[in-house]
């Protein structure tokens, strides 16, 4: 029976392997978790002159290089000039060449956000008019090409390496602690730390060429590795190394020491494993935590140890899975898989379970925040399929759970049984006073022959003693051989009667599908940590539709303008944000906000504020805005006679010699 089993069993295998890899295929390698949200000039402008500056804004902070920003004339070639920098928490600009002729520029953008993930892009924007453009964009392919699919796969193996290894450990900590001494399950669990070693020292080499260039031929490159050492993704990864060598020592002892002792020997032992390898075990899945989505958006600090415990969960389940599936396929009849630890294993699996769903359903809320961004989102949908896989998955356990009492049942059935029969074996082997006394005495009747017969033999093989020898070895030999056959028909006897059982074959049918589906379940999982997540998209959407997403707004309605500064003296960099409503003719009230570059409220020595609308020839309209609080001005009544594109000029002082005047068009009426 066994041996109809294994084919199905590596089929199946290999079949959700097929599945796991289509979905890492399928995933867009420019689904990153931060978002444009804002521009100046915004995508598709034309200005009648040529700014000094592009900004961006994105919906988090991200990570730069110096070529993070690029600005292309009509002809392909670069105009921007000095190096990206930060003006605000999430706007970052690059300054223009002075004196750009009129034409279409190209921005082309390429950065890494909060969370690990490249984000890439490009717009276009107009100078007097719009005009024929040669610029490409086409090298913009981080997170993409090969490259990205092997940081793909490297992601997916490594996720799959730490489930293996911890929740392979626990299931021989918590329910089979004779399994420490089985070569299956050793060989699992050693392979999960090999698999997530060598995946996090590929996605090590990998991460400088996944967020630039995306070629293969810069996974080697000493200096971006050098880069990505001083990120946080890169510090890491290096985190994990060293917890892996930790990692490496637990195994050793697990595998060594600690099969080696008798069951009252290994409690102890028991005790300081589990403290150790818990450790371990939190600190791995911190690694991920530490660098990805729940280190930003909404509430860091309660989502980091969430995501901990979520990634401990899914081990404990899916993990343990693993290393029963091994178990029941895979263990000597010797030592099979005892229905208790299996029912152990159970206990801890549903543990795990409702830990998945407290854990899940914050993380849903705070990744997707709508029920629109749940059926709108590609993040949303994936989330819905991973629910289904997993409410699958538990109703694949439930029918493990009915094997596994049906097992439970039989076991104590068998019990009596098998004491009645050990009963019987003691009583032949030991047989009353009256089958010895004539054993005995039949033996003395034939003392005197055998005496007789031991002397004669005694002399002839004593003439014959080299030849003896020999064949008193080759009895031995055969002997041992017969001895060695005679043990391997009886394990192959007793693995029969194990594979017979109907109960332990349902068993292990119904935790072979529970597995494969948890092949294709760390998949869609696998893909999901590297897709945009539907609150981010969602906000991203409704920032570009939204009058006030840029800074030459348009349309009736609040319009904000963000205007970046820099005065040439000692703190002389921030930006200026005027809200503006309700931006239509007549009265309408202002709020002013001065950031630093951190993008937190300062003040500034002195702050003018002029309309002018250039058409009709009317302004300077000056406003005398008055101070509130800490970076906040407030001007209210302030006229505006005419609907039109309204030209709004700030004058920002930062000392007695440090001014500059910045100006940006807005449309009121």
């Amino acid at each position: 029976m066994s041996q109809t089993i294994a084919p199905r069993f590596r089929a199946l295998m290999l079949l959700f392997m097929a599945v796991a890899g289509v979905l890492l295929a399928g995933a867009a390698p420019a689904s990153a978790h931060a978002a444009l949200t804002g521009s100046d000039p915004q995508q598709g402008a034309v200005v009648d002159k040529a700014p000094a500056q592009v900004s961006l804004t994105f919906s988090e902070p991200v990570a730069l290089s110096d070529s993070s920003l690029r600005v292309l004339d009509p002809k392909g070639n670069r105009v921007d000039t000095g190096k990206p920098t930060a003006v605000s928490g999430t706007t970052y600009a690059v300054r223009l060449r002075s004196g750009l002729p009129d034409g279409t520029y190209t921005v082309a953008y390429q950065v890494v956000s909060a969370d690990s993930h490249p984000v890439g892009g490009a717009y276009t924007f107009s100078i007097g008019a719009p005009s024929k453009t040669t610029a490409a964009v086409g090298d913009q392919t981080a997170g993409g090409g090969i490259v990205g699919g092997l940081y793909g796969l490297g992601r997916y193996v490594s996720y799959a390496g730490f489930v293996v290894l911890a929740g392979g450990a626990a299931f021989v900590l918590a329910c089979w602690q004779r399994g420490s001494g089985v070569r299956a399950v050793q060989r699992l669990i050693v392979s999960g730390w090999v698999a997530l070693t060598a995946a996090t020292l590929a996605l090590l080499l990998l991460r400088g060429s996944y967020t630039t260039s995306g070629k293969i031929g810069d996974v080697f490159d000493l200096t971006l590795l050098g880069q990505v050492l001083q990120t946080r993704t890169g510090a890491a990864l290096v985190s994990r190394l060293l917890l892996l060598a930790a990692a490496a020592l637990f195994v050793a002892v697990l595998f060594g020491e600690y099969q080696k002792r008798t069951d009252d020997e290994k409690r102890d032992l028991t005790f300081g494993l589990a403290i150790g390898g818990t450790v371990v075990a939190i600190g791995l899945a911190a690694s991920w935590a530490m660098s990805e989505h729940a280190s930003t958006g909404l509430q860091p600090g309660i989502a980091m140890p969430v995501d901990v415990v979520h990634l401990l969960a899914v081990a404990a389940w899916l993990g343990g899975l693993v290393a029963l599936l091994v178990a029941l396929y895979r263990a000597p009849a010797e030592t099979p898989v005892e229905t208790a630890a299996v029912h152990r294993f159970s206990q801890v699996a549903f543990g795990s379970v409702l830990a998945l769903v407290a854990t899940g359903t914050y993380q849903s809320w705070r990744q997707v925040g709508s029920w629109s961004a749940l059926t709108d989102t590609r993040y949303g949908q994936l989330l819905l399929v991973k629910v289904g896989l997993v409410a699958l998955m538990v109703g694949v356990a439930w029918t493990s759970r009915r094997w596994t009492g049906r097992l439970a049942q039989t076991a104590a059935v068998k019990a009596p049984a098998k004491a009645r029969a050990k009963v019987a074996a003691t009583a032949g082997r030991n047989p009353g006073p009256d089958a010895k006394a004539g054993t005995g005495k039949a033996g003395a009747g034939k003392t005197g022959a055998g005496a007789v017969k031991s002397e004669t033999g005694k002399a002839d093989d004593d003439k014959a003693k080299p030849g003896g020898k020999a064949a008193t070895g080759e009895a031995a030999r055969r002997a041992a051989q017969l001895a060695r056959q005679q043990a391997a028909v009886d394990t192959a006897r007793r693995k029969r009667l194990r594979d017979a059982d109907p109960h332990r074959f349902g068993l292990r049918r119904s935790v072979l599908m529970e597995a494969g589906v948890a092949v294709v379940l760390l998949a869609v999982t696998t893909v999901l940590t590297q897709t945009e997540p539907g609150r981010t998209e969602t906000e991203a959407r409704t920032a570009t539709s939204s009058p006030a997403s840029s800074s030459s707004s348009s349309g009736v309605g609040a319009v904000t303008l963000d205007m970046p500064f820099d005065t040439g003296g000692k703190d002389g960099k921030g930006v200026v944000r005027i809200d503006i409503d309700p931006a239509r003719v007549g009265g309408n009230e202002l709020h002013i906000f001065a950031l630093g570059p951190n993008g937190r409220l300062r003040d500034i020595t002195e702050l003018k504020i002029a309309f002018t609308l250039a058409a009709k020839d009317l302004g300077p309209l000056p406003v005398n805005p008055e101070y509130v609080t800490t970076g906040h001005w407030v001007a209210s009544g302030v006229q505006i006679p005419m609907a039109g594109d309204w030209q709004v000029a700030v004058t920002v002082r930062t000392s007695d010699i440090d001014q500059v005047t910045v100006t940006k068009n807005a449309q009121i009426g």
